[in-house]
């Protein structure tokens, strides 16, 4: 049953011609705030109006101040909310008829006292109309000092109503306050995280050139091009943030355009510039820390077991959308996962930072290949050690540069682990662990979490790289 209003006079319901976009709501559990409703809507349960879930009201009862917007833009009605704005409210009260007496009338009204002959009985009988409820008097002029009264007040009160429109505004300056949100929507673990990140990259970051107006302004000269991304429609430091949410919460495109009050394509189009943007900036940052500081930085752990390690590696994949070309299909299979993927090499420091990251290839490469081909095996050191899982069949490759590999023991033909390779087994696991770590934060931008659509493909690489360098401000692993 679709919902309609139950107050008399109104016919606002969701099948009807009188539906613009009215919510209904039902009446509320408490006892004193249900008879004041029912008091205000002046309608008494009984055998014709009975209150039950499907008892509403509409929201063109309720006055402005009794809604407000949740932190993901949708309109709830206060709980001590009462309807004050009914049909009958709003009618203004008919005007009392002036009775006309005629002087016969008047005289026949009169009689005469007997007792007292120059006395008429009943002589103020006549009806004189009540004045007018909405009677004009005459007002003084306001003076000067009231006059300055009256708009410092109505100064103060536009001061509080900007102020309320601006704390219901989805923008960055609605939760600097809060660093449990600002970690929900951004990943940094609070405002100042993010403030520090964002002054660093303002300098480039206000002259930043869109790419739909690199697209399309490629061949004009470059002061052309900044002149016309100078007005954006969205502040920087908001473009920012909502990049950010885009790739922490997997927030739809509609939904962060009906959020910052922009249309789909701006941002799309912002989206795509910033993660162009941020793979250029983070990807310039020097992340793959020197042997000296390696040592520096080394856990007790790692120095009791196995100091020389540099790297711990591993390999994850992400779903993407299967594509229509059979062949194409065929390469980003992933026999591991069962569907087609993109697959990413990760490399973490023994301190637990993200020191490396691989470009995403397609699901069908092997552990070994996608080492090869990374570019890992070029910034490896001679002496170094590399902490890896057993499918990393790489011993060849790194005994080429001078590098030792330490893998979990493979069972032997006997078909049980000894003693020492069921301690080293689990001594490996505990510092190995530490990489899945890694990885889950990254996987914790929620864009990952479907099926990457063939549209995003073109970005993929830099949404990656770049999620995986922002987790590295989310503070140590230890």
């Amino acid at each position: 049953m679709a919902p309609h209003c139950c107050v008399p006079k109104c016919t606002s319901s969701k099948r009807k011609k009188s539906y613009r976009g009215q919510t209904f709501h039902r009446f509320p559990k408490d006892k004193t705030l249900r008879r004041e409703w029912i008091k205000n809507i002046k309608r008494d349960p009984g055998p014709h109006f009975k209150i039950n879930a499907e008892t509403k009201v509409c929201s063109e009862h309720f006055e402005t101040q009794c809604f407000f917007k949740t932190a993901c833009g949708i309109t709830k009605l206060k709980r001590d909310a009462v309807p004050t704005l009914f049909a009958w409210t709003s009618e203004t009260p008919e005007r009392p008829k002036r009775r006309t007496i005629t002087r016969r009338q008047s005289l026949a009204s009169m009689e005469v006292d007997e007792n007292q002959p120059h006395v008429r009985r009943n002589a103020l009988s006549i009806e004189v109309p009540p004045p007018h409820p909405y009677h004009d008097y005459a007002v003084p002029p306001l003076t000067t000092q009231e006059q300055l009264e009256a708009a410092r007040k109505h100064i103060i009160e536009q001061d509080k109503l900007i102020a309320e429109l601006q704390s219901k505004e989805f923008s960055v300056s609605r939760f600097q306050c809060n660093d449990n949100q600002m970690s929900f929507f951004t990943g940094f673990i609070d405002y100042a995280t993010f403030e520090a990140v964002y002054k660093a990259l303002q300098p480039t970051a206000t002259s930043m050139v869109g790419w739909s107006q690199a697209q399309r302004l490629k061949q004009i000269d470059e002061q052309v091009i900044r002149r016309a991304f100078n007005i954006p429609k969205l502040a920087t430091i908001d473009q920012f943030f909502l990049f950010l949410c885009r790739l922490r919460q997997g927030f739809a495109e509609e939904d962060l355009a009906m959020r910052f009050g922009v249309s789909q394509s701006t941002v799309s189009r912002i989206c795509v510039t910033w993660a162009n943007y941020l793979y250029f900036m983070l990807g310039s940052l020097l992340i793959w820390p020197s042997k000296a500081t390696v040592d520096e930085s080394m856990p007790t752990c790692f120095w009791n077991t196995y100091p020389d390690t540099r790297v711990i590696l591993d390999c994850t994949e992400i779903y993407v959308q299967t594509p229509s070309s059979k062949v194409l299909n065929s390469e980003i299979y992933s026999h591991y996962k069962g569907n087609p993927t993109f697959k990413g090499l990760i490399g973490i420091a023994p301190s637990g930072e993200v020191s490396f990251v691989s470009d995403l290839y397609t699901g069908s490469i092997s552990d070994k290949e996608i080492t090869e081909l990374s570019g890992i095996l070029e910034i490896l050191e001679e002496g170094d050690l590399v902490m890896a899982d057993k499918g990393f069949l790489i011993k060849d490759l790194l005994s080429k540069i001078n590098v030792s590999l330490v893998t979990p023991p493979f069972l032997g033909p006997s078909g049980t682990f000894t003693a020492d390779e069921v301690t080293e087994t689990q001594t490996i696991a505990r510092l190995r662990i530490h990489v899945e770590r890694a990885i889950r934060r990254i996987k914790e931008f929620h864009i990952f979490d479907g099926v990457i659509p063939m549209t995003l493909v073109g970005s993929v690489n830099q949404l990656w790289a770049v999620c995986a360098m922002l987790t590295n401000f989310q503070g140590p692993l230890f």
